[in-house]
């Protein structure tokens, strides 16, 4: 089913998982921003900020944003207006990442995030215990999971434009290079057995063609699913140190994350 009808708790539980991790995001991974001000002559618009006119970014503009953005996150995990506190932030966190990634380098693991924060005000609010099948909260869950299989599936269209095709790149020395440049202490033993690198980029082709299977599993097949593709990105952070959290926090959306209310009795019975 494209847009199954899904608890409205789920969509409350995972506004203070969102919310709670774009206070992180904008404070310790994407907080390039305050430090572009006064480098006007490194701008380089993405499409959508040339569209807006948004000018190059100043000191005031910055912590403004900032500011901004925690406050309403803060508002929306605490149930304040939650629907207008997350339009706030799609707002200006739409703008903030618009600068974070405007002035020479883009990534690719915020593009379920970004989907997350649009999406989220667009469900009513019902609170942590109303498990009342909803088709807005089902749309809205279902927007971010395709977000999340795209931030893999368009990595191979990437891979087949920079290196030919796929197939070039599963047989380039490309890990090899990650792990001379930046490997971790865990994996320099790899350079030792170089075999290890070609069937490693083979399995990640594999894993991101097949990425869009994710959204017909259920049950067991599903939680199997987000394990490997968590635990794929829990090695990346071990071996190279790149951790795409923006992404691994939006796994949550396949999840029945509404379950979280019941942990706390769990803990106070054992």
């Amino acid at each position: 089913m494209l847009i199954p009808a899904l608890p409205a708790s789920r969509i409350t539980a995972l506004r203070t998982i969102v919310y709670a991790f774009v206070i992180v995001d904008v404070l310790l991974i994407a907080n390039d921003v305050p430090s572009h001000a006064g480098n006007a002559h490194y701008y380089r618009p993405l499409l959508l900020a040339r569209l807006l006119h948004l000018p190059p970014v100043t000191t005031g503009l910055a912590y403004a944003l900032l500011v901004v953005i925690v406050v309403a996150c803060l508002m929306a995990m605490l149930g304040r207006f939650p629907r207008i506190a997350g339009m706030v932030v799609g707002v200006a966190f739409g703008i903030w990442m618009l600068y974070s990634q405007g002035y020479g380098y883009v990534s690719h693991d915020h593009l379920a995030l970004m989907v997350a924060v649009w999406v989220l005000p667009t469900v009513p609010s019902r609170g942590w215990h109303d498990d009342t099948p909803s088709e807005a909260a089902g749309w809205a869950l279902r927007c971010i999971q395709l977000a999340v299989v795209a931030t893999y599936f368009l990595s191979v269209l990437v891979k087949w434009i920079y290196s030919g095709s796929p197939i070039a790149w599963a047989n380039s020395a490309i890990l090899a290079w990650a792990v001379v440049r930046r490997g971790s202490i865990f994996v320099q033993w790899t350079l030792e057995t170089p075999w290890i690198f070609v069937p490693a980029q083979w399995a990640a082709v594999a894993m991101e063609t097949l990425s869009p299977v994710v959204l017909f599993l259920r049950g067991k097949a599903l939680y199997l699913a987000v394990a490997v593709f968590v635990g794929f990105h829990l090695t990346t952070f071990i071996a190279l140190g790149i951790h795409f959290l923006p992404t691994v926090i939006c796994w949550a959306a396949f999840l029945p994350i509404e379950r979280l209310r019941e942990l706390p009795a769990r803990l106070r019975r054992r």
